[in-house]
């Protein structure tokens, strides 16, 4: 199966308008008790959350799962800091892309395969206001041109 193929349950829009993604990685997350019936149930939110390396370890960030509906008093916190299981080559190569001005670890999506939880994390370096603009333009003009073309056909 193709890295970051499955059953897509959260996906970070924003994530193509803020980054430029110059590389992916497909890692799993380390969850307890009832996060993963939350998960499955797609009650996850990937929105404002960020990944980053700690003492040699990827941490997730800002995850909001939300609590599993008919867990008990052994639900999780919501927002906890989860870490991300990598090879060591990868998050060490990460480490040293990272340590580069303006490149940051942005989850893009959520999904399952194979049973377990993964996200698709992506290597982003920030784009500038004008970056924005320019994509925003390219996308409206790409609108513009397949309306003109539809409108022909129908003609």
């Amino acid at each position: 199966m193709p890295k970051g193929k499955g059953k897509v349950l959260a996906q970070n829009k924003k994530a193509s308008h803020d980054y430029f993604i110059e590389e992916t990685y497909e890692a799993g997350i380390v969850l307890q008790g009832t996060e993963i019936k939350s998960i499955r149930a797609g009650r996850v939110n990937l929105k404002d959350s960020h990944a980053r390396i700690n003492r040699g370890e990827v941490e997730l960030i800002n995850l909001h799962i939300a609590p599993y509906e008919q867990g008990n008093r052994f639900n999780h916190d919501p927002t906890r800091t989860r870490k991300l299981l990598l090879h060591r080559k990868e998050i060490d190569k990460l480490i040293g892309l990272t340590q580069q001005q303006g490149y940051a670890l942005v989850p893009l999506r959520i999904y399952i395969k194979n049973g377990f939880a993964k996200v698709l994390i992506g290597l982003g370096k920030g784009k500038k206001k004008y970056d924005k603009r320019e994509d925003l333009k390219q996308k409206q003009m790409k609108r513009d041109i397949d309306r003109a073309l539809r409108d022909k056909d129908r003609m």
